[in-house]
């Protein structure tokens, strides 16, 4: 037996479980927390020396992609964001969009970047930055204090994760304010050297863009872009996501560019392009500018080198916390295991997911160790490194375009938000995006056709390490292992399927969201 009450409104399927388990949930994102937590999802400090390595063009390339992706993809995940305000934020668009199982692929390659991302590349920078100091005791390669301090850096992550959100949002927080003491503080001291010793100067020659350096650096740099939709995670988290949501993500996106731009411009001023390495240019750049406090130079250097792992602590903490409540609603959904689905009655945070995300951090982190230490598996095992922590920018390949799709699908559903130049404006800003994450994804699987297709050299084997047929296997490898756990999960959350509900998608009062998520329709199984 059916008995509908929805009133003719719009409504989702989903599942018993799905309700019990936002029962334990609790309000408590407001707009200053949402701010902070983008920020420290959106200016990751780890690539900053990437970008600034490649020079002018670098910079030049960064402001592009601010004006032609960060602010179309800023407008159209307000909107979204703001109307779609179901836990679990992206899996909801994504299956109201284009269904269950489309949505549960998307989960699963935007959750699993992050706890490879966290244990096999910010564990390792975070490493090598305690290394750079003078004072702090040396850090081994492959010694037991090695392996005990990156799994201490990948647990802390997955600790803020675990920890009610009332309490854990003020991690994100702290990392928040910590980016803008490093970058700012930096910023002001690249002042100070350049009254007293000049600048290296950058020509206009040298912020000329060239085909060759942007397609080396689009997977990076959109990389670096990304992370506005990530507090919807826990949407039914916030105290008004309708009213806050379009305000945090506007604002996180100008203070976000600027945050960027300011610190890499300065690198730039201050040393040439051949002194910046690809990790180290921002760590260079500060011992570097550093010289003008003289004696205390090597004092104020450990302070930031400090608050630099501190920011690379809080990137893997953020992104934690939004990507594993992601994939905890693919989970009590029905999209994956249920075992998955489960939050914890007494912290309000998927517990079982964050305890995964760490296991799979700390199995990778300990892998990367052995792995990169040996000649014969270090260039394997870091292609492999480098496609699984892009994974993300696929799952946009769904995401994306469900924003529009929702449009025309759900056009009765009430949006605070709108993107300019209605109706055409929402598809013109999803298809640019969209366009953006698809050809970073092309290149970040397949690099060098793109150059051979435009006539540029490409020197494969000396960029990777390995031939172009390896790299094939290895990458398309990791992508169908990533897809297998994606179907496998499907598969095992078919019980969990079997027992659904319809609720309405948004609360019949548009301006409470009591009742939003509430059963309008009970299947008796």
């Amino acid at each position: 037996m059916e008995t509908p009450v929805g009133l003719g409104r719009p409504v989702e399927r989903t599942t018993e479980l799905a309700l019990h388990q936002k029962s334990k949930l609790k309000k408590s994102l407001r707009r200053f927390d949402m701010l902070f937590f983008l920020l420290c999802a959106f200016v990751g400090l780890d690539t900053l020396g990437l970008v600034a390595s490649s020079g002018g063009e670098g910079f030049t390339w960064l402001i592009v992609l601010a004006v032609a992706f960060v602010l179309p993809y800023a407008l159209v995940m307000a909107e979204v964001g703001s109307a779609f305000t179901q836990e679990g934020g992206p899996y909801e668009w994504v299956k109201l969009a284009f269904g269950r199982f489309h949505a549960g692929m998307a989960a699963v390659f935007y959750w699993v970047t992050n706890p490879l991302w966290v244990g096999g590349s910010l564990a390792f920078i975070a490493t090598e930055t305690w290394n750079t100091s003078n004072n702090f005791p040396d850090i081994g390669s492959g010694s037991a204090g090695d392996y005990a301090f990156k799994l201490a850096f990948v647990w802390f992550s997955i600790g803020v994760a675990i920890a009610a959100l009332s309490y854990g949002k003020w991690i994100p927080t702290a990392g928040g304010f910590a980016r803008i003491i490093v970058l700012g503080f930096f910023t002001f001291t690249v002042v100070l050297y350049a009254i007293e010793h000049g600048v290296h100067g950058i020509s206009a020659g040298d912020l000329s863009p060239s085909m060759a350096v942007f397609l080396g650096l689009v997977p990076y740099l959109l990389f670096n872009y990304v992370g506005f939709e990530l507090p919807n995670g826990a949407a039914e988290e916030m105290v008004n996501p309708q009213r806050d949501v379009p305000v945090s993500v506007l604002r996180s996106a100008v203070i976000g560019v600027l945050l960027y731009a300011v610190p890499i411009f300065g690198i730039l001023l201050v040393l040439p392009q051949s002194a910046i390495t690809n990790i180290g240019g921002f760590i260079d750049a500060i011992q570097e500018v550093f010289t003008v406090y003289g004696g205390a130079s090597n004092a104020m250097f450990d302070v930031m080198a400090l608050l630099f792992i501190l920011t690379l602590m809080t990137s893997g903490a953020v992104w934690m916390i939004g990507s594993d409540r992601i994939q905890a609603g693919a989970a009590y959904d029905g999209a994956f295991a249920g075992f998955c689905g489960v939050f914890n009655s007494k912290l309000g945070t998927p517990v079982r997911v964050n305890v995964l995300s760490g296991v799979v951090a700390s199995a990778f982190t300990i892998s990367a160790i052995q792995l990169l230490s040996n000649k014969s598996t270090a260039d394997a095992f870091t292609v492999v490194l480098d496609i699984a922590i892009s994974t993300t920018l696929i799952s946009y390949l769904w995401i994306f375009p469900a924003a529009a799709v929702l449009r025309r699908k759900y056009p009765d559903v009430h949006r605070p938000y709108r993107v300019p130049f209605d109706p055409w404006g929402i598809w013109v800003a999803t298809a640019l995006i969209t366009f953006w994450v698809a050809l970073g994804s092309w290149v970040a699987v397949f690099p060098s056709t793109l150059e051979r297709l435009f006539g540029i050299e490409y020197d494969f084997h000396g960029t990777w390490g390995v031939s172009f047929a390896k790299f094939l296997v290895l990458t398309l490898g990791t992508l169908a292992v990533v897809a297998a756990l994606a179907v496998v999960g499907y598969v095992l959350g078919a019980p969990v399927r079997r027992r659904q509900v319809e609720v309405l998608i948004e609360a019949p009062d548009s301006g409470s969201l009591a009742l939003e998520g509430q059963p309008v329709l009970e299947r008796k199984t």
